[in-house]
């Protein structure tokens, strides 16, 4: 195994080992006794654009290259979205506009059976010569005209009340829209908190009000630390819009929201609404 992938390896079960000891304070649901093979886990990436940039070489590479090199690996259901701006009121959107301070991103979403599989594909693919052929475009862009601004990546552990991505039948759907959130909290100990408030109950009341959520992961890795992400989904937006109001109200949610234990798990709360590209596959 080449040195960058077992540091890699060592510091994440090294970051996993901390996750755990600080769990033992947190009363958590009798699914946390799922063994860690059952759990899969989700890399995201966030390619930062210019305001007003082009995504054409970009969507070139993941659509001609990146996608069809993981589906060879065996990782399949490869999501990529873009960011809309939605008016609540109106129940309409439209394709969000960046700026300097807030660019605009593509979002990818990747799921891996393990980490070796994380690791492995993060240094290797864009040696694969077919990867290269394919984006050849795309990696060999000249330093004036990047394809993008920055890339963020976070590695996330799949929640062991949901340990294995859902995706629901509307997925296809042209009118589908995915909500993707990002719970930041103050201390280490309040993430596993909400974590484990999601797993006792919180994960339950979504799906039984039909919000039809994706995924739920636990950043171990990545900028903003820590924090939870998750992606709820609807085939249309007011039936998005329409179940996040029943939520708000759903007595499991009240009940759980009051339970002292779960006080100030949650410091910041980013919602943003994203749709698929033509060519993803989720």
């Amino acid at each position: 195994m080449p040195s960058t992938r077992r540091s890699f390896l060592k510091t994440s079960l090294a970051a996993s080992a901390t996750t755990a000891a600080l769990a033992a304070g947190v009363k958590a649901s009798a699914a946390d006794k799922l063994p860690v093979s059952a759990h899969e886990y989700y890399e995201l990436r966030a390619y930062r654009l210019k305001p007003g940039a082009s995504t054409a070489l970009l969507d070139g590479y993941l659509s001609k290259a990146l996608i069809p090199a993981l589906n060879a690996r065996g990782l399949k259901g490869v999501g990529v979205f873009t960011e809309v701006e939605v008016d609540k009121k109106a129940v309409t959107s439209k394709p969000k506009v960046g700026t300097p301070e807030a660019p605009v991103a593509v979002w990818v979403l990747i799921t891996h059976p393990t980490l070796e599989s994380f690791a492995s594909v993060a240094a290797d693919l864009n040696t694969d010569p077919t990867v290269q052929k394919a984006g050849a475009e795309y990696l060999g862009v000249p330093k004036a005209s990047p394809a993008f601004e920055r890339l963020d990546t976070w590695l996330l552990r799949a929640f062991a009340g949901f340990p294995k991505m859902q995706v629901p039948a509307f997925a296809k759907t042209p009118t589908r829209i995915f909500e993707l959130r990002d719970y930041e909290s103050h201390s280490e100990e309040r993430a596993l908190s909400k974590m484990a408030m999601f797993n006792a109950g919180e994960i339950e009341v979504m799906k039984s009000l039909g919000m039809s959520p994706v995924f739920f992961g636990q950043a171990i890795a990545g900028p903003n630390l820590p924090h939870l992400r998750y992606i709820t989904c609807a085939a249309d937006l007011a039936t998005h819009l329409d179940n996040w109001k029943k939520f708000g109200t759903a007595p499991g949610w009240v009940a759980l929201k009051n339970d002292p234990q779960y006080k100030d798990n949650t410091s910041k709360n980013t919602a943003r609404f994203v749709v698929p590209t033509a060519y993803s596959q989720i």
